[in-house]
């Protein structure tokens, strides 16, 4: 049984903790800093980090990685990005890792960038470490990518079962909800997950994770087959109509300048 934790970093990152009490191997998703992994490491005497995932080659992702492989040796998979320094497993589209005896599915999902890839644990209780493509309400900017791959790639993501639990890499809920609430203001889902999320984060709870049934319910990025969006975003377009792609990017456009 794997135990999974979120790792505050920087200001608004997560870096995800996997831990395998019966071997006490742990594993971390996107350590944008080696920081806070080895003060875990070194408040839990006995644990060995073994391997390190990488989503992505954004510094906050990546920042920690070669600190964390020098002092435990580490083992670093990611995507086939030359930007991503020390990857020792080069990781392509539905290849399956074995990553502390749990089975993941890569699923490579551009769009944030050129060579964004996510790890799908398929299993009674699914997860999927998704970095910046998809979160919670929300999904990443395009820095490098197209409307049309990040839609693709959101397409994608929202098929997996509904159970599945979402691991982004971002506390970004809050203000990706009152945007969704702007797209939608009759979607009592949205009001309800915005009042929820308020009060969570002035406890001071983390959002994370979310799951993909409220994120069909609640996430204007994967609802864009709906009719009041699709409706919406044509009139920001001054078009009548528009294709799914071209309603994805004007929801894009919109947030940008949220």
């Amino acid at each position: 049984m794997v135990r999974i934790d979120a790792l505050p970093a920087f200001q608004d990152n997560y870096i995800w903790l996997l831990q395998a009490p019966a071997s006490r191997h742990l594993a971390v998703v996107d350590p944008g800093e080696a920081a806070p992994v080895l003060a875990w490491l070194a408040a839990n005497p006995g644990w060995q980090l073994t391997d390190i995932l990488i989503t992505h080659h954004h510094a906050d992702h990546i920042g920690g990685v070669e600190t964390l492989r020098q002092a435990t040796g580490a083992r670093v998979l990611g995507p086939d990005d030359e930007r991503i320094p020390a990857v020792d497993l080069r990781l392509r589209d539905g290849e399956r890792i074995d990553v502390l005896g749990c089975t993941f599915r890569v699923l490579e999902v551009p769009g944030h960038t050129r060579s964004h890839i996510a790890y799908f644990h398929d299993a009674a209780q699914p997860w999927l470490f998704c970095g910046d493509t998809l979160f919670a309400a929300g999904c990443g900017r395009l820095f490098e990518g197209t409307p049309s791959q990040m839609h693709q790639s959101l397409r994608r993501l929202a098929e997996l079962p509904e159970a599945t639990l979402v691991y982004c890499t971002h506390e970004y809920t809050l203000s990706n909800l009152r945007f969704a609430q702007a797209v939608e203001p009759d979607n009592p889902a949205i009001a309800r997950r915005l009042a929820e999320v308020s009060a969570w984060r002035a406890a001071g709870r983390s959002s994370l994770p979310s799951n993909l049934a409220l994120e069909r319910d609640t996430n204007p990025f994967l609802r864009t087959g709906e009719t009041s969006i699709k409706e919406k975003m044509a009139r920001r377009s001054g078009r009548a109509s528009i294709d799914p792609d071209q309603v994805f990017a004007e929801l894009r456009g919109w947030k940008d300048n949220f």
